[in-house]
C-alpha cells in the first residue's frame, strides 16, 4: 500500500514541479508537459538503469502517466494570480517528490535484496534524478549539486530503510513527513553543506 501511495505522490509533486520550472522559463505549453513528464518518471528511469531493471518498464505505468498528465494540466490552468506564489511551491513540491522517490527507490532495492550502499544509491538517484534532469534541462544548476543540503535527506531515507528501521506502512509514511519537513526546513533556513570555492584563490594569484 505504502509503494502506490508514495508513488502517485512522487509522480503528482514532479510532475508539478516539472511544469512550474517550465513556466517560470516561458517554455510553451509543449515544453511544460515535457519537463513535467521528464522530471516525474526521469528519477525512476536513472535508477532502472543503474540497477538492472529494463527502462521499459516505466512504459507499463499508464495510470502513473495519467495521473502526471492531469497535474501538470491543474498547474498549467492554475489562476494568473498565483503565479506570484509558484517559486515558494515549487521548492514544496520538489521536496515532497524527493521524500516519496528517495523511500521508493530505497524499498525497490531492498525488494530486490541488495545491499545497503546499492539502497542509498537508489533512494539518492530515484528521489533526485527527476530534479536533475529538470533543472539541466531548464539551464539550471542542479539542486543536488550545490551546497545546500539536499540529496543527504534523500541518503538518510535509504539508510533507514536498508537497516530495516522503516519497514511498515505506518513508519514509512511518518519517514516520508519527516523527511519532507527536513528538507522545507533546510531550503527555509538555507543550511548548507561545507564547501570549498576556488574563485577568490584564482583572483589573488
Amino acid at each position: 500500500m505504502a509503494w502506490d501511495v508514495l508513488s502517485i505522490i512522487g509522480i503528482i509533486a514532479f510532475a508539478v514541479s516539472g511544469a512550474i520550472v517550465a513556466m517560470e522559463e516561458e517554455y510553451d505549453l509543449f515544453g511544460v508537459y515535457l519537463l513535467g513528464i521528464v522530471t516525474a518518471f526521469g528519477g525512476g528511469a536513472i535508477r532502472n538503469l543503474l540497477i538492472g531493471v529494463p527502462v521499459s518498464a516505466l512504459w507499463e505505468q499508464e495510470m502513473m502517466f495519467q495521473i502526471a498528465l492531469i497535474a501538470i494540466t491543474a498547474v498549467f490552468m492554475f489562476p494568473q494570480n498565483l503565479l506570484k506564489h509558484w517559486n515558494r511551491w515549487g521548492n514544496f513540491f520538489d521536496a515532497i517528490g524527493l521524500s516519496a522517490f528517495a523511500i521508493q527507490g530505497a524499498m525497490f532495492a531492498v525488494q530486490l535484496g541488495l545491499p545497503i550502499s546499492a539502497t542509498v544509491v537508489a533512494a539518492v538517484l530515484t528521489g533526485s534524478g527527476g530534479g536533475i534532469v529538470r533543472d539541466v534541462l531548464a539551464k539550471r544548476k542542479p539542486l543536488v549539486l550545490r551546497n545546500e543540503v539536499y540529496a543527504v535527506w534523500a541518503a538518510a531515507s535509504g539508510l533507514i530503510i536498508g537497516f530495516g528501521i522503516a519497514k511498515h506502512d505506518w513508519t514509512l509514511y511518518t519517514l516520508f513527513v519527516i523527511t519532507t519537513i527536513l528538507r522545507v526546513v533546510s531550503y527555509s533556513y538555507k543550511w548548507r553543506l561545507p564547501f570549498r570555492s576556488l574563485r577568490e584563490s584564482e583572483k589573488a594569484a
